[in-house]
Order: structure tokens, then sequence, then C-alpha cells
């Protein structure tokens, strides 16, 4: 199974476009490496691959990953798999419309959420809209199996009712057939579970939300799981040593973006990794 990093920052990317704190500045610099909004691509077969999640900037983004370029007659880009309606997570579908047959997984209510952007894009060409949390899962081309699993998370903050819901935010366990080796893609989590114990330990690498580095570091900090602090997420992936761990969706208050950081020498001492967009491996 080959993964490759799309994109690792949160919303708006770094440098952000209407932020001018340090972080940010030393991006525009040069000083610090910059990064798009959150997604990656993983693939079974080197052949045909599946987005999780699209941002705004999935053009440029499969413009630098030579892996996804297309050949003269078609892309390998087979599909889509959503974790949550997040404008940041779903914008790049409509950078997607030309591709014929596109497959697009996610929960129920995102799905209805998502009606009168599926409308739009169907017009272009039908897409094959489906039900990540179908029972048992589902098998992608390439030879992947996937299961979908809820996570704590609210509804975006365009959606009109706001409606109470348990699955607005899913994490992806994607198997290899062949291999049997299991990554965890967690890149919007709120709140630490048992059930992220259990995918995580069945996994041998896992993708996890790195968003805040610590809850004081913004006012929206607190609100969701921080990475450092006794119930942070670092603190649950040090249970897990055997896995190989990554933060992603890093937002531009966190430290973890300066290389040169005490926050980034803490992850790193722990075993955790924070790579560079692009970054492409073999699980």
């Amino acid at each position: 199974m080959r993964f490759v990093l799309l994109g690792t920052a949160a919303g708006g990317g770094f440098p952000r476009w209407n932020c001018a704190c340090a972080r940010c500045a030393a991006a525009r610099d040069g000083k610090l490496p910059a990064r798009g909004p959150e997604c990656a691509a993983v693939t079974g077969n080197s052949r045909d691959w599946w987005l999780l999640n699209t941002s705004p900037d999935i053009r440029t983004q499969l413009t630098a990953a030579s892996a996804l370029w297309p050949s003269p007659r078609h892309t390998p880009v087979r599909g889509v798999l959503l974790t949550d309606a997040e404008a940041n997570h779903v914008a790049g579908l409509s950078v997607l419309r030309d591709v014929p047959g596109l497959k697009t997984y996610a929960s129920p209510p995102v799905l209805a959420a998502l009606a009168p952007a599926r409308a739009a894009l169907d017009r272009h060409d039908p897409w094959e809209w489906a039900d990540s949390l179908t029972e048992g899962g589902f098998v992608l081309a390439g030879g992947l199996v996937v299961t979908a699993h809820p996570v704590a998370g609210a509804p975006p903050a365009y959606v009109p009712a706001r409606a109470s819901d348990e699955r607005w935010v899913t994490a992806y366990r994607v198997e290899d057939l062949a291999t049997g080796c299991v990554l965890v893609y967690a890149p919007r989590v709120h709140t630490w579970s048992p059930m992220l114990d259990d995918l995580i330990e069945t996994a041998d690498c896992v993708v996890m939300d790195g968003t805040h580095f610590a809850a004081d570091e913004t006012p929206q900090a607190g609100r969701r799981l921080c990475v450092s602090g006794p119930a942070g997420s670092l603190a649950a992936l040090e249970r897990h040593p055997h896995a190989r761990r990554i933060y992603t969706h890093l937002t531009d208050t966190n430290p973890l973006l300066d290389p040169a950081s005490a926050a980034r020498a803490q992850v790193t001492e722990a075993g955790v990794e924070v790579l560079p967009d692009g970054a492409e491996f073999v699980i």
C-alpha cells in the first residue's frame, strides 16, 4: 500500500492568506515550509488511487504528486473518501467535476449536507455517491478494504439545521488485502475514545489530527483534542509504539510547524512524525 500526504495544514493552509503572525511571516519568507490544506491519497496497486478528502488546493496538490499524474487517456484517481463535510475537505470536489463515474464515500449526514453540490456535480458527469458506514465496509479498486468509524465531531457551520448526529466525522481503516497492512486515517478528532485505541492497535500506520499542540494555543484549541497534555493525542499514541505515527492538519498557531521548536522535539522524542506536504511512503 502506497500513501501520499498531499496536504498537511488545517483549513486555509500555511501560511494563511489573511494572517501575519510570526509563523506565517516566516513561511512567506521561506524560513518555514509552506503547507496546503489537509488531504491524502492511497493505493493498493500503484494504478488505482483514492483521495482521502479533497482540499481547495487539490489541483496544485495533484500536480505536485507525480504518482497521481494522468496518462494520455485517463486519471488514476478512482474516487474520494470524505472524513466530514467541512469546506476545506470537500471544496476540491468541484475541481474533479470532469472525471466521469468518480465514486465518493461519505457518511449519511455528510451526503445529505452535500446534496446541492452533488446535484451540481452530477450535471457535469454523473458520479456514484456511497455510504461510507455501510455494514461490513467496502472494497476499493486496487485491493483495499475500508471501514469507516464515527468519531466525536460537530457539523460544519454552513449546515442550517446544525443537526446533532454522531456520524458527522469519521476515521478510516484501510487494509491492503495482499499484504494485510493497515492504515488508520483520522485527521479530525475532537476527543479520544477506546474505539481509536482499538483501531490503532491493529494498524501499521496512523495519520492523526494534530491541529493544536496545546489547549491554551488559541480560544478554539480548548474545544478539541490537542497534542500535548495528559489527555492529549500524544500520550494516547505513545501507547501504540508498534505503529508508524504521523500528525497532520496543523493550524498556523501550532508550534509543530517549526522543526526547531521544543514542541517538535517532544513529539519526535515520542516517536511521532511531522512530515512535509508531498511525503510518500509504503505501508
